[in-house]
This record gives structure tokens, sequence and C-alpha cells, in this order.
């Protein structure tokens, strides 16, 4: 907030700074020390920790509720100071960026009529959608509240419904165009929470509770009684790819909200990086062995730059954000400890999903690939996998922004060739390290449907164990990495070490198309 004058010496000065007391935590204090009973922050004090030292500039403070029909003016001002929803424009992170760290900001405010949509903040909403997009500023917008508020009967005269709100549109079309972050710390039902569905990013406490609809809608609809905290809780959510991050309190929320913030804007000046030789422990020798890729990413990139999204979601892929000498990538990751490492169609969406917020942005991609390739049988067929394993293909062939494909080991089949952008050649660069193995699909099947005659044709079981060994063992000598580079499928066989390096050339050498977000692109809302 800016400072303000102590002694006005004009009528109108002081009467504007009357008014201004009605907006303060210290004028509501029961509100306050409620809130503060209940574990929870303020819309104020959440405002205050997320953006720098007295730069939020709030913008529509002076509406109240449109309850005017039924309420005196003094009773909404001291009741429903700025219709319950809080807004303007402060700096996230100026400390740490020299460019443009202006951001919109918005909160409902939970202890003005539990947070709820009145008709006058949807206006405002709309005015700071409007706002954020001729700034070309991200949006941050904590979103705890009930969703539509009946009450507000100044309205009831010309709209009904208000089926014609724009609100949700208004922050929906911004998709893509600008970084968009929900963050919910309680419950959010209703209204709040189709806006929470419309952000790029919904990062929530572990007690919030999200859902289409409340416990009052659900009751209503004849649905049975449900308690608010078991409508849609977000550790539950998390696991279904609603939220993307789990957080324990609103403090944390802030901090992961301004580290997410950050990864566009712009590269960090100073970074740290653990020695990139811890790179071979990690992958075990026994190609059989599953691992802990996030210890390989934790490596890779620099100290405490990673950010992971929807890690309770299709744990099979790992999708985060991270840094490499200070500057800001996206990463996807095969998780051999969940399938194998195999495609399934929770995996893919979730992979195709970030590299559309990745490309919104211009954020170029890492790969790294350790996959048998996609999930296969009756029962992952009937849950959509032809289509939802093509989005992959179909996201990637859009990209507009490079991405570095990196295997680790497992390369197998059409899995493999979705975790390089559709081909080996379609990467801007395509690498291995010593311990990859390539093929049209994984070795074990291909031996026993390429050699079924042979194995058959075993005197017993010892003999065909031999012969399949055998063949298993020929088929990945001809496929290990220094052999399969000899036919230029990919571009180079490196030592993990030299990985870093291999990646900030790359990304040196490679000059964008488009320097701005275009208005085609938009990220899909799971």
């Amino acid at each position: 907030m800016a400072k303000k004058s102590n002694n006005p010496t004009r009528k109108d000065l002081k009467e504007l700074q009357e008014r201004q007391k009605y907006l303060t935590d210290a004028f509501r204090t029961k509100a306050l020390e409620k809130r503060h009973l209940q574990g929870k922050r303020t819309a104020r004090e959440n405002i205050e920790d997320l953006c720098d030292s007295n730069s939020f500039q709030e913008i529509g403070s002076l509406i109240v509720a449109g309850q005017k029909g039924r309420k005196s003016h003094e009773e909404l001002r001291k009741n429903t100071p700025a219709d319950g929803l809080i807004s303007g424009i402060g700096k996230i992170n100026s400390n740490r960026f020299s460019q443009n760290t202006n951001c919109y900001v918005l909160s409902y405010d939970y202890t003005v009529l539990a947070g709820t949509q009145g008709a006058f903040n949807h206006k405002k909403t709309d005015r700071l959608m409007a706002l954020a997009e001729k700034a070309n500023c991200p949006i941050v917008f904590f979103v705890e509240g009930g969703g539509g508020r009946p009450g507000d009967v100044d309205f009831s005269l010309v709209s009904t419904g208000g089926l014609d709100l724009s609100t949700w549109s208004s922050f929906a079309r911004l998709s893509g165009k600008i970084p968009r972050i929900a963050v919910v710390g309680g419950y959010c039902f209703a209204g709040n929470a189709a806006i929470a569905g419309c952000a790029d990013v919904i990062i929530a406490t572990k007690d919030a509770s999200m859902g289409m609809g409340g416990p009052a809608m659900i009751e209503g609809g004849g649905l049975g009684s449900h308690h608010p905290k078991d409508v849609g809780p977000s550790k539950k959510l998390a696991k279904c790819g609603v939220v993307d991050v789990v957080v324990n309190d609103e403090k944390e929320a802030v901090t992961i909200t301004k580290k997410y913030l950050s990864y566009f804007q712009g590269t960090e000046k100073k970074w740290k990086v653990d020695p990139q030789e811890l790179l071979h422990s990690i992958l075990p020798t026994d190609r059989r062995y599953a691992y802990d890729v996030n210890k390989i990413i934790d490596v890779l990139a620099d100290k405490d730059s990673v950010l992971e999204l929807r890690s309770d979601f299709a744990k099979n892929m790992v999708t985060s954000l991270i840094r490499i000498e200070g500057r800001p990538l996206g990463l996807i990751a095969n998780s051999t400890r969940h399938l194998g490492g195999a495609i399934d169609s929770d995996a893919a969406d979730k992979a195709a999903r970030f590299l559309q917020l990745c490309n919104a942005f211009q954020i170029p991609v890492v790969s790294l690939c350790d996959t048998p390739g996609f999930m296969v049988g009756p029962e992952h067929e009937e849950l959509g996998l032809i289509r939802h394993s093509s989005r992959l293909f179909i996201t990637a062939a859009a990209l507009e922004v490079p991405m570095i494909t990196i295997v680790l080991r497992k390369a197998y089949g059409l899995g493999a060739m979705a975790m390089a952008g559709g081909s080996f050649h379609e990467s801007f660069l395509t690498l291995s390290w010593q311990s990859g193995e390539f093929g049209a699909m994984g070795l074990e099947g291909a031996v026993k449907l390429g050699f079924k005659k042979e194995l058959e044709q075993a005197k017993n079981t010892k003999e065909r164990d031999a012969l399949y060994n055998q063949l298993v063992a020929h088929e990945y000598e001809k496929g290990k990495a220094i052999n399969a580079a000899e036919t230029l499928e990919f571009d180079e066989v490196i030592d993990p070490v030299e990985t870093r390096a291999r990646i900030v050339t790359a990304l040196k050498c490679y000059q964008s198309k488009n320097q701005f977000s275009s208005n085609s692109r938009f990220i899909d809302s799971w």
C-alpha cells in the first residue's frame, strides 16, 4: 500500500481517508481474530506477503456489496469492504529480476460474506482481467470462497440469474497469453472453483476443499449432506490431477507462487550446481532396476531450482520447471518406479498439457527419456489410450520452442518417439547417455515375437531359456547406445557429466522464431 499523508489539510482528502479506514484489517478486529483462530491469514496479509514491500496499489477498493436496498451505506462499508474482493497491482520478485515484475493480484476476502462473488466484485474482476491483458502482466488469484452470492438485491431488477456475466470467459481468454495462478487456502466452491479450473496452475493448502458445487448446492440437488472439507479435499484432487502443488499453509502457498512466477520473469544471474559426477552413481548398472529420476533432475538442475507440478498424478511421468545456468526450462521425464516408465493415458495428458504451458510462454523443454513405450492392454485401450497418447504427438508438433531429448536408458517404440517430440530428429538435439538402449519395441517382447518359432523348437525349458537369454543379449548389444549411434538415429552418445553443457550450448544456438505469445495458443484446462 502507498503511504498516506498523516495531516490532511483538505476536507475532501480527509473524507477519503475516513472512507479508506474501512479497508484495513485493523478496523475489522473481530474478523481478523476469527481468521487467526482458524489458523488462516486474511486476504490482505497474503497480498502483503506476496508483493514486494509497499508495492501493492489497490484498484476498486471503495465498492461495497450490491445490497443498498436492504442495508445502510454505513453497514455495507463496515461489513462488505471492497465487496469482498481485494484487487490491484504489485511487484513480485523485483529484487531478483530487472525486467517488468508487475503482477495483477486478486483475492476474495473470506471474512466478507464468505468470499462469495457479488455483482460489483464481478465487475471489478472483469476490469482487472482487461488491465492484465493490456499490460501483459501475470495474474495471481486467491480464490477461496463460496461461489455466487444470492443476496445482492440491487441487481435483481436487471438480472435474473447473472448468466450474462463475463468473468469466467474474461479469465479463460487470457489462457496462453499471460501466466495465471490460482491459490486456494480453504473452501472454494462453484464460481470460485471455476476460476481456479481456468488457471494455468492451482496451488492449494492441504486443508483446502474444492468443488464445482458446494454443500448447499449438493444437498439442494438431492445428493445428500456433505461437510465442506469432504467435497473435494486438495490431497485427493492432487491425485486425480486437479491440484498442481499441495502446500502446508498459506505462507508456503505464497512462497511457491513466487517461485512459480519466477520462471516467467527471466534468467537468474547467479546459480549453484552439484558436482555432475553424481550422475554416474544414480542410474543402476543393472538395466532391470528402477531408480528415482527426481535425483537425476536435482543434480542436472541448478540448486533449489526445481518445482514439480502434479507430482501426485500420473507418477510415471514427471513434469517440472527447472533452471540450468539460471535459465528457466520445462522438463518432462519418465519415472521407472511407476509402470516401469511406460506412458499411459494420464501420463500422456500430463506431459501434453505441460508442453502447452512451456510453448505458450516460450520456455524450452528438456525431455529425459527412459520408457519401454506406451502402455498396452485392453484395460488401457478402454480408457481411450489411442486418443490420449496421440495428444503428445499433436502437442509436440505445434511446439515453437526447442526440445532437447536425453535418453537415460530405455528408448523403445512410439513412446520414446513421443518423448522426443514425435521423432528423434524432431528434437532440436537428441543425445543418449552411454547407458541408452534403443529398439522398435522392448527387447524381451521383440525376442518373444520375432523368434517365437525358434523358441518353440527348443527341446526343453532349460534350452529355451538359454536361447531366450542369448537372443536378448544379442538384441541389447545391437541396440545399446554406442552401437545404435552408428545409424545416426540420434545425434550423439555422451558421458552424463556433459549433459548440462550440451543443453546450454544447444539453447545458445537456437534462435526463437516468435518472441511473444501467440493469440492462437491456449493451455488446456486438463
